[in-house]
């Protein structure tokens, strides 16, 4: 209940009104960590206090309340129809090549009607597949957002994009125009595509098919409550209309002007001089857009200086001055000739599609994963059916739609139902029903596709890393019998494997000096290598930095489980069931008999050398892994992050470092190449 007068600015008490606007610059602070830079200082529920703090002394005391106001991001009811807008100077397309030589022939039109050879600055970004939109700002204050619709005229989103955190409602900085546009692009991340699906999951409602329908179906709500629950994101390209202020002469500084500003720019942009540099950074724009958490369809190439973008003019709907350059789609329309059923290492039973092959996403795609039946019968899918497949990112290419067909015309001939066996593909074991939509195999670790997955998992560069132990070996040394467990590596000799097909003496030589290598590891890779389930990497690490020794976490009970950051009721029961399995815990004896080793942290009482210090890795380290890197960082306490900010204390960086290195020399952080690296690490072991 609001206190008398409590809406007259003049009667909020003083040390309220002050905690409130600490709490605004911190929340605007460590949004623009989480959105911009990708790197949060605070988890989710420390942010939710902030919020939640702020929300109560507004309503305490509405005098609080400034048009900025995180809390006004959500406006109360919904609209009842989109206004149109138009635009003052129209939003173009992009003209589109798909290959190396058309992108050269645009570099020789430019400069034939330029009349000149000299080499052309071009600044090149990522093409982001999302919905481009305009924002209009008037004294540093957001008025306005539409989308670009017919380049003409488009639609009033603001209700929308008032919620999206990572957009300024007000910049307050000096020298700022009283009235300017800014262009960009709104998108939805790969990892909040996932959340927005898993939500509608729990609701029961309709999955969304990709990002970019997801974004342009959230900006196309009349509630903004909606959109508030997606965590949209945007990226500005360019300016529109300006009043009153001259901007830098090209649009780089542009860019790096509106970033300055807190309005937010891709930290893939580049400039670079002659046509040549950009095939390089459109080629290396294609190797990394695996691990981009967002989509991407090509990249941008635009002439740097602003004066020759007016001299170049546009065509009726498409400028001169730039070019989008098309990767290979990441959806294509392809058959379902099958589905089979895999068993995993924990006995899960996964259907996968057995598809006519098809090139997508750069590679030739003959598999896509289905998850589960619950999946199959959400995407109503058959065998025989056509269907949409994607491949975006690093990850299994998935069906994600059916096209609908005329079943008695079906150019493929009869359709089938898809139908999950009763008994194991693999053993011939009962299949059990695990929880509402897992199957799982009932064998256990005598079902040889588990003891397979098993020690793969075991061998795998994330655990104990042991080279040259692939499938094809484990898949023979466990159909002959001589893998039944993961301690059974370490007693493997040279005679055994040089026994195997397509071994010799030199290569079974190596493998076992590998496994004698592997012997020495940490206790995050240790307990990432047992397989317990769902503790992943991160999981793993975070558990041995708690507990510092493998008795300590075996000793653990459920609640001091969770009390280790991401670790919850059921991640702790998974944990403590494992080691309450007394072969588990024989298994374990086997393995440090075996001679498997670490070094223990008494986190009690041991501070280590690089507690509180963040690191950023980039380019090819050439001596150990990226993954051998951060175990022996984290190992000496430091927090390893993906990008760089403020808040960095060193990059590490070896051959091909780009963006991460170029933001570290910005920033003036400590930068460190491999040589200095290895002898920093040497220095503190």
């Amino acid at each position: 209940m609001s206190a008398p007068g409590s809406d007259d600015p003049e009667k909020v008490p003083a040390a309220v009104a002050q905690e409130a606007r600490q709490l605004r610059e911190q929340i605007v602070y460590h949004d623009r960590l989480y959105f911009e830079q990708d790197s949060p200082e605070i988890p989710d529920a420390d942010y939710d206090r902030l919020f939640a703090r702020l929300v109560t002394l507004e309503e305490q005391y509405p005098g609080l309340i400034t048009p900025d106001s995180p809390t006004r991001r959500v406006s109360g009811a919904p609209i009842s129809e989109f206004r149109q807008v138009r635009h003052t100077i129209p939003m173009l397309s992009l003209d589109k090549v798909f290959n190396a030589e058309d992108l050269t022939q645009f570099d020789a039109r430019i400069k034939k009607r330029l009349g000149s050879d000299a080499e052309l600055e071009y600044s090149c970004e990522p093409k982001v597949d999302g919905v481009a939109v305009s924002l209009l700002y008037r004294d540093g204050e957001l008025i306005q957002a539409a989308t670009r619709g017919d380049g003409e005229t488009g639609e009033d989103i603001t209700h929308n994009v008032r919620t999206i955190r990572s957009i300024p409602l007000l910049i307050r900085t000096d020298n700022l125009p009283s009235m300017f546009e800014v262009r960009g692009e709104i998108f939805l991340s790969r990892s909040g595509f996932l959340r927005v699906n898993e939500a509608a999951d729990r609701r029961g409602e309709k999955r969304f098919v990709n990002p970019r329908n997801a974004a342009a179906g959230t900006l196309r709500q009349l509630d903004s409550r909606i959109a508030a629950g997606r965590p949209l994101q945007m990226y500005c390209y360019s300016i529109g209309v300006v009043e009153n202020f001259r901007f830098p002469d090209t649009l780089s500084e542009v860019l790096r002007l509106l970033a300055d500003w807190g309005l937010p720019v891709s930290p893939e942009c580049r400039v670079v001089t002659g046509i040549a540099e950009c095939h390089d950074y459109c080629r290396q724009l294609l190797e990394k857009r695996p691990a981009l958490d967002y989509e991407i369809d090509g990249a941008v190439i635009k002439v740097n200086q602003l004066g020759l973008q007016e001299s170049l003019g546009a065509n009726a709907r498409t400028p001169r001055w730039a070019m989008a350059y098309k990767f290979p789609a990441e959806e294509m329309s392809t058959r379902v000739l099958d589905v089979e059923f895999q068993v995993g290492r924990t006995g899960a039973i996964t259907p996968v599609a057995r598809l006519d092959p098809v090139f997508v996403g750069g590679v030739t795609v003959s598999n896509a994963t289905l998850h589960n039946m619950d999946e199959i019968e959400r995407l109503g899918l058959r065998i025989g059916d056509r269907v949409i497949v994607r491949r975006a990112g690093d990850v299994i290419p998935q069906v994600v739609k059916v096209i609908p067909s005329d079943e008695a015309n079906n150019e493929y001939g009869e359709v089938r139902t898809i139908v999950m066996p009763t008994q194991c593909p693999v053993c011939g074991s009962v299949v059990e029903k695990d929880g509402d939509v897992v199957y799982r195999c009932s064998a256990g670790i005598i079902c040889p596709a588990q003891r397979k997955e098993a020690i793969r998992h075991f061998a795998s560069r994330a655990a104990l890393d042991i080279e040259g132990l692939g499938d094809k070996l484990i898949e023979q040394l466990v159909d002959r019998g001589e893998l039944k467990t993961v301690a059974d590596i370490f007693s493997l000799s040279v005679e055994q494997l040089a026994d195997l097909d397509r071994m010799a003496t030199k290569s079974a030589t190596n493998v076992v000096a590998a496994i004698e290598h592997s012997k020495h590891t940490t206790l995050a890779r240790f307990l990432y290598s047992l397989g317990i389930r769902e503790v992943g990497e991160a999981t793993a690490q975070g558990l041995a930095n708690f507990f510092g020794t493998l008795d300590r976490v075996i000793e653990a009970d459920l609640e001091q489980l969770q009390e280790v950051p991401d670790v919850g009721k059921v991640v702790a029961g998974h944990i403590r069931v494992f080691f309450d399995n007394e072969d588990n815990l024989a298994l374990i004896g086997q393995l440090r008999d075996g001679g498997v080793y670490w070094e223990d942290v008494d986190v009690a009482t041991d501070s280590r050398p690089l507690d509180g210090q963040t690191f950023v890795l980039t380019g090819t380290l050439e001596s150990l892994s990226r993954s051998e890197a951060k175990a022996r960082l984290e190992g000496l306490g430091a927090k390893v992050a993906g990008s760089v900010s403020r808040n960095t204390d060193c990059v590490v960086a070896g051959p091909g470092a780009g963006s991460k290195l170029a933001r570290a020399e910005e920033l003036q952080i400590k930068i460190m190449d491999e040589e200095e690296f290895l002898g920093f690490l040497d220095d503190l072991s």
